[in-house]
């Protein structure tokens, strides 16, 4: 028997037909919070880097960064209020241990890998004055700036300040400045003599030094004595390295050695299976002269080494992408 539809209803139906494939890719379509740095800093510029990065290779996903610090990425990551988010290869560790800086254990917390962006800890000195960290550190009088309470710059700055026998309590006690802010903020007060002295970890080469380097104001750089790399290694699990010659020509005269840490890319354990495959995958075949385009310190990324960081537990899916590319054993 005939059934007879009328012209409006058949453009009715022929409208939602058109329309599904557009609802279809709507709902399929994913957006996840990443945490990253300051905003100006090396990690927010690499995380927006990456996430078109992502969206290109991967329609489905779309990412939207939002600025962070390494001490709290970990938990905001663990909560599940950034699905997505860096963290520093040392502090992630401790989080997922529960130990120092943490109060509990995050279990929650699963890792695409690390290697993603060598971090060199900097110590940044006026012309004049003490050249040699332990003197800078606990002259009277000591005016510096660090990044934002919540960042592992602070957190490490602090630590070393302990090893020495002082605090920024005990630098302000003693006639001195200890200020917090911005990387915009404290790259400001060096270049107009609030302090003398500037503490930040950035992967190389950090815009903010490369700025710094060229200002009216005559700087160096101060390389890590060993007695403190031994102590934040031994005690911290940090790194060591060497920044090269060049790398900062007006503010260094040769390579310095200096405390290092490595950044992890850090997700909750409930990113589903596809999205940590498609992101970690992405990462992977654009290893190289791509990663190097969004920021110079992505070009360290090896996916050989990048799997095997035991801080805490790989993604299924990324273990997957790692798996895929040959350079992880088989299950």
């Amino acid at each position: 028997m005939p059934v007879f539809v009328s012209r409006r209803a058949a453009l009715f139906a022929t409208a939602g037909a058109l329309s599904l494939p557009a609802l279809r890719t709507a709902q399929a379509q994913q957006t996840f919070e990443w945490v990253a740095g300051s905003v100006g800093g090396g990690w927010y510029t690499m995380a927006a880097g990456l996430s078109a990065l992502i969206a290109e290779e991967n329609p489905a996903i779309r990412i939207r960064v939002v600025p962070g610090g390494g001490l709290a990425n970990s938990t905001r990551v663990n909560n599940n209020q950034s699905p997505i988010g860096w963290g520093i290869d040392a502090f992630a560790a401790a989080a997922a241990r529960g130990e120092d800086p943490y109060n509990r254990k995050h279990e929650d917390l699963r890792s695409l890998g690390t290697g993603y962006s060598p971090t060199e800890h900097n110590l940044l000195r006026t012309a004049e004055g003490p050249e040699d960290m332990r003197a800078i550190l606990t002259q009277r009088g000591l005016k510096i700036a660090a990044p934002q309470r919540s960042s592992t710059d602070e957190m490490t700055l602090q630590r070393i300040l302990r090893f020495l026998g002082t605090s920024p309590d005990q630098i302000r006690s003693n006639g001195g400045r200890y200020l917090n802010g911005s990387y915009a903020d404290i790259g400001a007060a060096f270049a107009d003599g609030q302090v003398d002295y500037m503490y930040a970890a950035l992967a190389k080469p950090a815009a903010l030094l490369t700025e710094l380097g060229q200002g009216r104001r005559a700087a160096r750089l101060v390389g890590f004595p060993d007695d403190i790399r031994k102590h934040l290694i031994d005690t911290y699990a940090y790194n060591e390295g060497v920044l090269p010659a060049g790398t900062y020509p007006t503010l260094q005269t040769g390579p310095l050695t200096v405390t290092t840490m490595d950044s992890v890319i850090m997700v909750h354990k409930d990113v589903p299976d596809d999205v940590a495959y498609g992101i970690t995958r992405t990462l992977i075949r654009n290893r190289g002269q791509r990663l190097t385009s969004i920021h110079a310190s992505m070009g360290a990324f090896d996916p050989a080494k990048a799997w095997r960081y035991q801080g805490v537990p790989l993604h299924p899916g990324a273990a997957r992408a790692f798996r895929e590319a040959g350079v992880m054993p088989p299950a």
